[in-house]
């Protein structure tokens, strides 16, 4: 997560400006009441799909919950700094141009050190995406297709499959990746992401 982002208190917001008790969006995440509670206490971090799961139950994009106000003349480039991080504090995921208001696509440097997961519960949402793997190893399912890629390797794929990425290996894995329409990162109920 972003260094400085306050995760519990920006979902503390969210919630109450829908005018949802934290009972009331665990019911509707299907998450525990004590998640919501330590979430906002900011006790635990969440996985990147738990948080995705209340967010959709809000709902939020991940990529509104991270932003702040969205630029009136979008800009071509992006230093690494600017990068907008919407991973888990374990796996990084770092979103390009996050504040963009009319992006189409979700651009991601996705970096997985050794034993990162990008969760149990396998992701599915609207759309495709691809990428191709820069250094390390990283085990992507598809749909029940388990395949070990190596940097140069890519994947492309229907979004809507249940999909999961694990790094197996002992060094860090880094992907670039890009997904459209961008599901994953303005997800909500309007674009659902697993």
């Amino acid at each position: 997560m972003d260094e400085g982002f306050n995760v519990g208190a920006r979902l503390r917001q969210l919630r109450k400006e829908k005018g949802l008790s934290q009972r009331e969006l665990a019911k509707r995440a299907q998450v525990t009441n004590s998640s919501i509670s330590l979430i906002e206490q900011n006790s635990v971090s969440p996985s990147v799909s738990s948080l995705k799961k209340i967010l959709d139950a809000l709902p939020v994009s991940i990529s509104t919950f991270f932003a702040g106000e969205e630029t009136s003349h979008p800009r071509p480039f992006y230093k690494a700094s600017e990068l907008t991080e919407i991973g888990d504090g374990q796996l990084s995921w770092r979103l390009v141009a996050a504040r963009r208001p009319d992006r189409r696509m979700s651009v991601l440097h996705e970096r997985y050190p050794p034993g990162a997961d990008s969760g149990e519960e396998m992701l599915e949402h609207e759309g495709e995406e691809g990428g191709v793997v820069i250094s390390g190893r990283i085990e992507i399912t598809v749909n029940g297709e388990v395949e070990e890629l190596s940097a140069g390797d890519g994947y492309y794929f229907d979004s809507r499959l249940p999909h999961r990425f694990r790094n197996v290996g002992d060094e860090e894995c880094v992907i670039v990746s890009a997904n459209t329409p961008p599901s994953f990162s303005d997800g909500g109920e309007e674009l659902h992401h697993g």
